[in-house]
Formats: C-alpha cells, sequence, structure tokens
C-alpha cells in the first residue's frame, strides 16, 4: 500500500505496526507537523485552519465565525487529524492536464480510495464517453451545454439527485429546488446510507430526527453511553468532551463489540495534562456480539425495572402505553437476552447499576447502531432507556445521533429527502407559486435498483462518493454502467470517478469551502447554524457549486419564470429564500450581515414536551432478532480507520489498531486457531453477495470472538443490500462471511 501511483511509485512493504496503547497524544502532534511539511509549512497549515469557516469533516459544529479550531461553546484550540486531513487534501496541487492522457479507466479502476485522493485538485471539467480509454479534459461551455442538453431531453422522474453531507445549505436547497421544478422527487442523500435509521427512530419516539441536547448539555453530563461508535476515529474532537466528563468524575459507559483503543485512554493534545498522562475514558466497556444491540438494550431496562429504578412519574406524564412497554418488557426472558446479545447478567447489572445512579445521562451512538436490519429499532430502544429514567426532555442529558459529514444533518433540513415536509412543500408552492411534483421519490438504495432496471437514464452527485458508498459494490458499478449520464461535482478524485460511469460520465471541478467566493452556511449535529465566509481560491478552473447548479438550472428551465436562476447564483438570495420556507431556519437571511450564528428552534428538548402528535413520547415494544452466524459463519462489521473519513482514505495505516494496511481481515486468536488459520496467510473472504481473494488474516485480540471486521469502503463487495425495513438503511455491520483458504 505505500507510495500512490499518482506519483509513479509502487507499494512498498512495511514492517507490522505495534499497536498505540492510547489514542491522540504525540503521534497526533508529530502528524500534524509532517502535514504541514506536505502543505508549505506550518504556519500556512494553521491559516487555513483558522479561517471563518466550518470544519469540512464531522457534524461537531467546529470553526464559523469564532475561527477556525472553536467550537460551539468557545473552545479554542480544538482541531483534529480528520479537520487536518481534509484541509491538506483541498490544499494539494492540481491534477495536470497530461495526467488525463496518462491513466486510463482501467489504471484508475485498479487505483485505490488513498491512491485517487492523493492524484491531486480537480481544476477542469473532463469527460468519459462509452467505449473510449481515458477521460478527456473538455471546457466549461461544453460540459455546461451537454448537460444542459441531456436533462432536457428526458422525463425527469428517469433522473435521480444525490447529494453529499460536505456541501452548504445553499448548494442543497437550490439543487432539490432545481430538481423539483424539473420534475423529480428522486432527490436522496448520504444519511440513507448512514445515519437514516436515527431520524426515523427518534421521529417516531420523540417527534424530531435529530439531537434533543447542544455541546453544553454533554459537557454536563456525569454518564455518557457512546454506543456502536468509535469516536477516537471518527470524531476525534468529541474526545475532548469525554475526557472533561472523566475528569470531573463522570463515567462513560462504551458498548461495542471491539475494544477500540482511543476509547480505552486518549491523550488531547491540547489539554497539557492528558497529553502527559493520558485520560481513561471508559468506565465500562461492554462487548455485545455484532447484531446483539437490541438484545442487550432490552435487558438494561428489563434489569432498570427489576431494581424499581424507573422514573414512574415521568413515565406516565409525559409517554404514551408506558404500562403497556412495561409489561413486554418483562415478559421477555432473561435466557433469551443472554443469547441474542452475547452479553453475561453480571455486565448487564454493571450498565443497570451505573445508569440508575447517575443523575444527568446523555445518550451517543454512531453507525454500529444503524448499519443492521433492524436499525430503526436499535435507536427506539435508546430512546426507551432515556424515557425509562427521565433522561430526554431536560437539560444536560438526552439523545444524541453523532453525525458524520459535517452538514449532513443541514442537508436533510433544507428539503434534501424524497418527500419534502408539509410545511415546506406548502411554503415553496405558496411563496413563489410553483406547482412541485407529487409522486414518491425514490431513496438512494432504490435509485441504484431503478437505475440497475434500467429506469433510470441520468444521474447528478453534488460531491461525495455514491459508488463507494454502496453496498454489494459489484451491483453498484453495473447499476451506474447502465445510465446514460452521470455528473460528478467533485473537489478530487473517487472510486466513483472510475467504477461509476455511464454512457457519459463528466466530472465538474468545485471549489472546497473556504474557497468559495461568497459565504456560505452548516448545520451542525447540535442543530447549531454557522457561517463560513469562504476565502481565496487555490487554483484556477474550479466554481462554486450554487455558480454550477444555477448556471444549468437556467439552462434547462429557461422557461420556467417563477424562479430567478440567474439571481440564484448569490448565495444571500438563497439565504433569503430558505428563511421563507425551511421552519426555524428564519434567521439565516441575515447572519452574513450580523455574524450572529444560531440553534435551530423546536429541536433541543430540555422540557419534556415533545413534537409528536401526542405531545408525549413513544415507548417502542421489540421481538429480539436471534443472533446470525456460528460455526465457520463469522459475523462482520465493516469499519473506518483512524486515516479515512467516510469513504475517503487519507491514510492507509490504521495506528489506533496495529495495521499497516487496508486489505485484511482482523479476527480473534480463538478464530484463527479454530479455523485453522494462520497470521499473514491470505485467504479469500466469502459472502452471499461476493467474495474477495487476496486478503491477509491478521490477530486482533480486542474483537469478540465470532465476530469480525474489515475495512470500507473495499469491503463493499460483500456486503448484502439488505436494509432496514423502515429507514432503508443497509446493513453494512451485520454480514455473515466465511473464510477459504482454496
Amino acid at each position: 500500500m505505500g507510495q500512490h501511483k499518482c506519483d509513479g511509485g509502487s507499494p512498498k512493504a512495511k514492517p507490522a505496526m505495534k499497536k498505540m496503547k492510547s489514542g491522540g497524544g504525540w503521534p497526533a502532534i508529530r502528524y500534524t507537523f509532517r502535514k504541514a511539511r506536505d502543505v508549505g509549512g506550518v504556519w500556512k497549515l494553521y491559516k487555513a485552519l483558522r479561517t471563518k469557516n466550518a470544519c469540512k469533516t464531522c457534524a461537531l459544529g467546529m470553526g464559523g465565525q469564532r475561527g477556525g479550531m472553536v467550537n460551539e461553546i468557545g473552545g479554542f484550540p480544538e482541531v483534529c487529524k480528520k479537520s487536518l486531513q481534509a484541509m491538506a487534501a483541498d490544499m494539494q496541487g492540481a491534477i495536470k492536464q497530461e495526467f488525463w492522457s496518462t491513466y486510463s479507466i482501467a489504471q484508475l479502476k485498479a487505483f485505490s480510495p488513498y491512491d485517487l485522493e492523493h492524484c491531486g485538485r480537480l481544476t477542469q471539467p473532463v469527460l468519459y464517453e462509452r467505449g473510449a480509454e481515458y477521460y478527456r479534459p473538455i471546457d466549461w461551455d461544453e460540459a455546461i451545454a451537454r448537460i444542459t442538453k441531456r436533462l432536457k431531453s428526458l422525463p425527469p422522474d428517469e433522473t435521480f439527485w444525490y447529494f453529499s453531507g460536505r456541501s452548504s445549505n445553499e448548494a442543497g436547497f437550490l439543487l432539490q429546488l432545481f430538481a423539483r421544478l424539473y420534475g423529480t422527487n428522486n432527490v436522496n442523500n448520504c444519511s440513507y446510507y448512514c445515519h437514516q435509521a436515527s431520524g426515523v427512530g427518534l421521529t417516531s419516539s420523540i417527534g424530531s430526527g435529530t439531537a434533543t441536547v447542544v455541546l453544553e448539555d454533554v459537557e454536563h453530563a456525569d454518564l455518557v453511553f457512546v454506543i456502536g461508535g468509535n469516536p477516537p476515529s471518527n470524531h476525534p474532537r468529541l474526545m475532548t468532551t469525554l475526557t472533561h466528563i472523566r475528569q470531573r468524575g463522570g463515567e462513560v459507559i462504551v458498548i461495542n463489540p471491539v475494544i477500540e483503543t482511543g476509547l480505552v485512554n486518549f491523550r488531547v493534545p491540547s489539554n497539557v495534562r492528558s497529553l502527559l498522562f493520558g485520560t481513561k475514558i471508559a468506565t465500562l466497556y461492554v462487548q455485545p456480539d455484532i447484531g446483539g444491540d437490541l438484545a442487550l438494550l432490552t435487558g438494561i431496562a428489563k434489569r432498570i425495572d427489576e431494581m424499581g429504578a424507573q422514573d414512574s412519574g415521568f413515565l406516565q406524564e409525559y409517554c404514551d402505553d408506558s404500562e403497556a412497554w412495561l409489561a413486554h418488557i418483562r415478559s421477555v426472558s432473561w435466557s433469551e437476552i443472554y443469547a441474542k446479545s452475547g452479553v453475561s447478567q453480571s455486565d448487564i447489572d454493571a450498565i443497570a447499576e451505573r445508569y440508575a445512579a447517575a443523575k444527568n445521562v446523555v445518550f451517543s451512538w454512531t453507525m454500529g447502531i444503524t448499519h443492521h436490519v433492524h436499525g430503526v429499532q436499535n435507536v427506539q430502544a435508546i430512546a426507551n432507556l432515556a424515557f425509562m429514567r427521565g433522561m430526554v426532555g431536560r437539560p444536560n442529558a438526552g439523545l444524541l445521533p453523532i453525525r458524520g459529514h459535517s452538514n449532513v444533518q443541514g442537508i436533510g433540513s433544507v428539503g434534501v429527502t424524497p418527500k419534502l415536509k408539509d410545511t415546506i412543500f406548502e411554503r415553496l408552492e405558496s411563496e413563489y407559486g410553483l406547482t412541485l411534483p407529487t409522486t414518491e421519490g425514490l431513496d438512494t438504495l432504490g435509485c441504484m435498483e431503478a437505475a440497475f432496471e434500467k429506469k433510470l437514464k441520468a444521474g447528478f452527485c453534488l460531491g461525495g462518493n455514491l459508488f463507494g458508498s454502496n453496498p454489494d459494490s459489484v451491483y453498484a458499478a453495473e447499476s451506474l454502467s447502465r445510465l446514460e449520464s452521470m455528473v460528478y461535482l467533485s473537489t478530487t478524485l473517487n472510486t466513483g470517478h472510475a467504477h461509476g460511469l455511464a454512457d457519459e460520465a463528466i466530472i465538474l471541478p468545485v471549489l472546497a469551502r473556504d474557497e468559495e467566493p461568497q459565504p456560505t452556511t452548516q448545520e451542525s449535529m447540535f442543530n447549531y447554524v454557522r457561517l463560513s465566509d469562504g476565502g481565496p481560491r487555490r487554483h484556477d478552473g474550479p466554481r462554486s457549486e450554487v455558480e454550477v447548479i444555477a448556471q444549468i438550472a437556467e439552462g434547462v428551465l429557461a422557461d420556467t419564470t417563477a424562479i430567478d436562476w440567474r439571481s440564484m447564483q448569490n448565495t444571500g438570495r438563497i439565504r433569503d429564500a430558505i428563511a421563507k420556507v425551511i421552519p426555524g431556519y428564519d434567521e439565516i437571511a441575515k447572519i452574513d450581515k450580523t455574524k450572529t450564528e444560531f440553534q435551530l428552534g423546536g429541536r433541543t428538548l430540555h422540557k419534556p414536551t415533545f413534537p409528536t402528535p401526542s405531545g408525549r413520547g413513544v415507548l417502542h415494544r421489540h421481538d429480539l432478532p436471534s443472533l446470525r452466524g456460528g460455526g465457520d459463519q463469522l459475523r462482520l462489521m465493516t469499519v473506518r480507520s483512524e486515516g479515512q473519513f467516510n469513504t475517503v482514505v487519507y491514510e492507509n495505516e490504521d495506528i489506533y489498531r496495529g495495521q499497516d494496511r487496508r486489505d485484511v481481515i482482523l479476527l480473534h486468536p480463538d478464530d484463527i486457531a479454530r479455523l485453522g488459520l494462520s497470521e499473514d496467510q491470505k485467504v479469500t473472504v466469502c459472502s452471499e453477495t461476493g467474495e474477495m481473494p487476496g486478503i491477509r488474516v491478521r490477530a486482533f485480540e480486542e474483537i469478540k470472538p465470532g465476530n469480525t471486521l474489515m475495512y470500507y469502503p473495499e469491503s463493499n463487495v460483500l456486503v448484502p443490500r439488505h436494509v432496514d425495513g423502515q429507514s432503508k438503511t443497509p446493513a453494512f455491520k451485520g454480514v455473515l462471511v466465511t473464510i477459504s483458504t482454496k
């Protein structure tokens, strides 16, 4: 894996890595200086990170008008490797003209995610046509003309529109408006492959699909649950808050089939005490089997009931059907809970005792909860636990889905869903005299399946890596190949540009957030809307996302006079429209003038009045799914490494898990012995969907026996298209695999 192909190098063998005993710390500091050297020096990198722009990686809400490296409650300096990696990627040099005639499509398909990310910044539109061996550069006029002509020739419902969570509210709102006036509701976003189960589950329980807390609430909790997540790798700045809680004497309960280094001990570089001595994070670490979360959560609730530790007054006054729910959990046998969770009575008791003793509890989770066929039920079960002790609907306690992309929540807020919320639909029609389509739009996987069936002809992707984020990657590549046209708005290359090819594929180079000529906004996972000022462009060629969208919309909808698309190249005009039609976003109209960032009203729940039809919390009863696997079948969950963010691979190494490469399967030593395997042996990993040959076996004591890990997105070839029935979120963490040595 070593030097990337765009430098003309070849992968170099590296010695096995020594696993770290603590997350963060001096290695993170050394990495900072290394990345600074790559981009021209520490001062240059520091200035880039300190600009008044929201962070480009996770949705914790860094940056904005207080300047980069500042969180929502004013904490400074707050920076993490994800921020450094994303910024360094945007500070790369440009892909040179000769690249496109040097590397064929076949060669690009052989590039790894790391190779493609490090080829440089896209600076000129490029075109692929069926049968050609290479992309070829074209000018902007030709690119826009081709896209406009294609869209004008197609029935709107034969197109789909996919959005990344890294784009701005302005770009997201504008493109979904364009798609709907064009005539389709096939509008969806990357959330359908990550946290959609959280949105559906929370809405069914509390009436709102987002966090009920703000950052300050988490800082004042005395117990935080971290369920099915790995923040040290994926959301490192959250570790600052967890260390604060621990240093105050609070507790952190981690529920995860894998013991992750950074959740055992973490060294926050900006905290001298933590840096020098480390901070113990988990006060209790419990390992269910993969897929056992729902049974475990039910078991915790059952034990709280047996202890008499529930808040009966809260349940009766503020929740519907609490007696029926309590009767249900009482009816579930302990033997069923143990068998279906893989967790012992002593561990369940230990969790329940800590929960019963705590006064302010925050439940947080990530995709270890949502990436299952019962992901919505998992989220509902977490909400049930919070209701049980009145830990939602008041300050310093509540529910926190830890979001990935920095604006994935904002993209959803401004209307990027197949069905618009009724209020948004009605306001758009009344404010602008529009007639919007009422067809049932397709979600993300629905669009992939329709493309496979040749019911769709064209796709339009605002950022992201649609191919790389899909389960069953062979199917995904075939689906996209059956389209007539694909349009990608991107800053760098990714695997979708090599494998997600239609009859015609056009890549349009766009500006990064801190290069935009006008201010834009983003929404954090704490429902906080931040302003990004933009900044000077680093390369000639890329254009603003809103400029590109407005120009194409003007060409396609020239006869539509309801919207002045040319004026919509101004982000201030877009914010005026957002303020008029998106509930809670009234203040966005003046944010670029006042520079006052704001919390969205109605989402932070500090009182036990819930935006459900009854105004009360809803408790859900569940049948427990059986644990799958056993014998030669292992339970696989696909995971991100410490050196990546979502589908973007910045480094091939995963230093927290001690891995020097990504083509590995991590197994408990007991499973290696039981299956007759050996360390570093090359095997073929098989699932019902596909197989991966040449995978190296690696011993990993931190995973519970019977379970295994492989890296996403490379292992997507193994992930079936099984989805949660309510949210349509694929089960990336519920895959059964076998290992072949033939």
